[in-house]
């Protein structure tokens, strides 16, 4: 039995209070359905900018199916923003474990609007800290990046190894792990960095300006829309199945050895390049919509602030955390081309 298996035993036999930011979001959504699955306590906090209602119902109706002694008591939603300090002390009472999911994230969003960027993404990230500290909270995990690597071009990325950074929201990712690694020293604060390397799955929402490309591919290719490709497709990036982030997450909070902040790459270890990643979309897309006809992808010029490569090393999350990712790539498609199938034919 591997080091997660054993963690959710354990949170199963002894329930933990946890609180989850952006729990209306992507990433805190799946973490909310495995947490409750695994029958926690779970304050989410969530200001609906990003978010969505409907991921919060998607979660408590899979939940109720899939565990018939579900207690909707162990599930409270507080709307309100990171940014207003009051707001984060109130959620952040009584509280064992904090996975802050909450910002403002894309490369373009922040290019567009650094100041929004930069309140949601650094005020409110100290507000939490501060909030988190007074509440002598056990661990606080937070949502890194891999924006952080920046201008560093050598592959694999090392954690102790970054360049300098190439958006505004590579700035603010990097200024919260700064902030961390000031709130160990200052006040012996244990805090655990997550950087994410293009996480995908379901409940990723593919519309508006700023979707990733992945569900923005798969929607569009259901709805007979067409594909863009910035550059020339040869970029490559460590995509990381969802299923594999909320992994790392809770073993990140529950760790007994680490008592100091630290920092882990979240990925799988695997480069796919985009023109590969529209090759396995495209193949699994038309295995699931037998009569579908896909576009052929428009190439467009390379976007602001990306980098051209990126492959993670997880040597050090599989060490210290026991990490152990078990979705690649392929099975990360299938099951979300699956999920979106299943949305279109409720």
């Amino acid at each position: 039995m591997n080091e997660y298996e054993n963690i959710k035993k354990e949170l199963i036999s002894s329930p933990k209070s946890w609180l989850i930011t952006g729990v209306a979001g992507f990433i805190g959504s799946n973490l909310l359905e495995e947490l409750l699955l695994l029958n926690q306590r779970v304050i989410g906090l969530d200001n609906f900018e990003t978010g969505f209602q409907s991921n919060i119902d998607d979660v408590l109706l899979n939940v109720k199916k899939q565990n018939t002694g579900f207690c909707s008591s162990n599930f409270e939603l507080i709307k309100g923003d990171i940014r207003d300090y009051e707001t984060c002390k109130l959620a952040t009472k009584s509280v064992n474990y904090v996975l802050h999911q909450a910002a403002l994230g894309s490369v373009p969003r922040s290019i567009d609007n650094p100041l929004n960027t930069n309140a949601s993404n650094i005020d409110g990230f100290l507000n939490m800290l501060v909030a988190s500290k007074e509440a002598n909270v056990d661990c606080f995990v937070y949502a890194a990046s891999s924006s952080t690597y920046g201008d560093h071009t050598d592959l694999p990325k090392v954690e102790h190894v970054i360049g300098k950074p190439l958006s505004p929201y590579a700035v603010t990712k990097l200024v919260n792990e700064i902030y961390a690694d000031v709130f160990f020293s200052t006040y012996g604060m244990r805090s655990i960095g997550l950087r994410y390397f293009n996480v995908f799955g379901k409940r990723q929402d593919p519309d508006g300006a700023y979707a990733a490309v992945i569900p923005k591919w798969i929607s569009n290719m259901i709805n007979n829309s067409e594909i863009y490709i910035n550059g020339d497709g040869s970029t490559s990036r460590d995509f990381c199945f969802i299923d594999n982030a909320v992994q790392i997450n809770i073993l990140a909070a529950t760790a007994k050895n680490i008592r100091k902040n630290e920092v882990f790459n979240v990925a799988f270890n695997q480069r796919t390049s985009l023109n590969e990643l529209y090759s396995l979309i495209s193949h699994k897309v038309q295995e699931k919509f037998k009569d579908i006809s896909i576009f052929d992808p428009i190439y467009k010029d390379f976007r602001k602030g990306d980098v051209k490569h990126s492959l993670a090393d997880i040597t050090k999350a599989k060490e210290l955390l026991g990490y152990k990712p078990k979705y690649n790539i392929d099975d990360g498609l299938s099951n979300t081309i699956d999920w979106f199938f299943r949305k279109l034919n409720k």
